[in-house]
């Protein structure tokens, strides 16, 4: 009876060590082939809004973390200035126009005189005198318009959907133009950045189906892999100062596949979540 026992625990026991290298060596696979990475990040685009005018700020309209949509007003400029600019122009077009009426009608009038009552000279002054009253009119007109411009342009509005981030402009700072006054992240512009290893490059294409879970969140985003980044820093191959390669003396043969960076578009959002760009995620491309 031992010796049955022994013959039984023996093939037992191999076929249990056969099973666990098996199993072993499946999981390995799957995990250095399988195409997935906690190494994920969400991604947004941040708009920095700058005045076009300058002035001091004498009204904001929006509190940090609001949302905002595409034409909300954010902030104003004083436009004191401005109004007075926008009638100073108004004025200008008002007396370039009369000049260009009055050239206009002795013009008329010097035209319709016979040949012997005015002078070929005379007329070409009249018609040069004519086009150069057309020409300040239209100068008066444009100015104008562009004085109308920087009076609306005080009221600086959202150029995109999305959330104002880190408000720290406060009323009576002085915007100048062209200098960012405050961020507004895009809502519609959240996208997740994943970090492959380049050994799993091969298994992953454009328009594959991802499974994404947030760190901070139970239920998986579903999104679709949109395109694949062409080229990462090369750290070892910096250029010199005579713009030659300036390679590194010493190499590891300790070898680590490079992280390429994966543009995912996210299709479906679950209810209750909220996102935020910097988020961590885990990756998961679904097989075709």
């Amino acid at each position: 009876m031992p010796n049955v026992s022994s013959w039984i625990r023996i093939p037992l026991t191999l076929a249990i060590t056969l099973g666990a290298v098996i199993a072993g060596w499946y999981l390995w696979r799957t995990y250095e082939e399988s195409p997935w990475t906690r190494d994920g990040r969400i991604r947004a685009n941040v708009v920095m809004v700058t005045p076009d005018v300058n002035g001091a700020v004498i009204d904001i309209r929006v509190k940090d973390n609001q949302e905002v949509k595409i034409g909300d007003v954010l902030f104003v400029v004083d436009p004191a200035r401005y109004q007075l600019a926008l009638s100073e122009a108004e004025a200008v077009q008002a007396g370039a126009k009369s000049q260009l009426d009055q050239k206009q009608q002795e013009l008329a009038g010097r035209e319709k005189l016979s040949s012997g009552s005015i002078s070929a000279e005379a007329l070409n002054q009249a018609r040069t005198a004519a086009l150069a009253a057309q020409a300040a009119y239209d100068q008066a007109v444009a100015a104008f318009k562009v004085a109308k411009l920087n009076l609306a342009r005080t009221e600086v509005r959202a150029p995109v959907n999305g959330y104002i981030t880190n408000l720290l402009m406060s009323r009576g700072d002085y915007a100048t133009a062209g200098r960012a006054m405050l961020a507004i992240v895009d809502s519609d512009s959240y996208y997740v950045a994943g970090y492959f290893e380049e050994t799993k490059l091969r298994r992953i294409r454009a328009g594959d189906k991802v499974s994404i879970r947030l760190m901070a969140y139970e239920p998986a985003m579903s999104g679709h892999v949109e395109s694949v980044a062409r080229a990462i820093t090369d750290r070892d191959n910096v250029l010199g100062s005579d713009l030659v390669a300036n390679v590194n003396p010493t190499f590891s043969w300790v070898r680590l596949a490079q992280r390429i960076p994966v543009r995912i578009a996210i299709d479906d959002i679950p209810a209750g979540i909220t996102l935020s760009a910097g988020m961590t995620a885990t990756i998961v491309v679904m097989d075709r």
